[in-house]
């Protein structure tokens, strides 16, 4: 399900409300650095010189889209084909859509879905502290169930640097999880995932308490995925992932 335009919507999502998305990578096919095996997008498709839009493309795309809307959307929110935070101009574009907020809809929370894979970088962390909501990935807390669900790019990647880099934020941040069930591709044929086994969810539980977001996001799957081999959670187990971390004080919402 590719987003085919640079703005698109406004959407319902489930998690925020009515939202005016943003794509900042191609139209035509996903770049990202996962490959994640519940990825709505579908798997990466590896091209030489990917053509990303200008930042002032994005400015006249989004002008021109909040100018004709008639419901203001509650959200401004950089998702789409792909890993927001790796394009070029990612700080540039979050300057001018924060300014176009406030211009035509003061009211509405510019917001990013990020993996945390490009936090390193200076510009993005930067962009980021500017945004209202930074929602960021972190789907398992064990590095081998890490790589089998969101299958990183960066094949060095470890669940350590994610949350060293995540503790910048120092809690001003929203966490989020997808918990899934399944058997996956990997390199040595198909291996078993599932995150929600006591040992996945006492390692996620400590790197929760590590990075004591202001606010966690848990979710299942809801829409095709590239895998077919993936189930759905329930909502009862859901509830039970929750019910530890709200009895601690966090604010846990659950999409399931």
């Amino acid at each position: 399900m590719l987003f085919e335009s640079i703005v698109y919507g406004p959407i319902h999502s489930r998690r925020l409300g009515v939202s005016l998305g943003i794509n900042l990578m191609p139209t035509d096919h996903k770049l990202c650095s996962f490959d994640c095996v519940y990825c709505e997008i579908g798997w990466n498709r590896p091209v030489s010189h990917p053509r990303l839009p200008s930042r002032e493309d994005v400015r006249k795309s989004l002008e021109h889209t909040l100018q004709g809307l008639i419901q203001l959307p509650d959200v401004l929110t950089f998702s789409g084909n792909g890993e927001p935070t790796m394009h070029p101009d990612f700080e540039g574009i979050i300057e001018d859509t924060c300014r176009l907020r406030d211009q035509y809809c003061p009211q509405a929370k510019v917001s990013v879905l990020s993996n945390s894979t490009q936090v390193y970088r200076e510009d993005v962390f930067r962009a980021l502290k500017r945004c209202d909501n930074r929602i960021m990935k972190l789907d398992s807390a064990i590095d081998r169930t890490m790589r089998l669900i969101d299958r990183p790019t960066n094949a060095s990647l470890t669940v350590s640097t994610i949350i060293e880099r995540l503790q910048h934020f120092e809690g001003d941040f929203t966490l989020q999880t997808c918990f899934v069930r399944g058997v996956v591709p990997d390199g040595d044929g198909e291996s078993a995932i599932d995150n929600t086994t006591s040992e996945e969810l006492a390692a996620w539980y400590k790197a929760v308490d590590i990075l004591h977001p202001k606010q966690i996001m848990i979710y299942i799957i809801d829409r095709k995925t590239p895998c077919e081999t993936l189930e759905k959670i329930s909502r009862d187990k859901m509830e039970s992932i929750a019910a530890p971390l709200r009895a601690k004080g966090y604010d846990v919402i659950v999409s399931a």
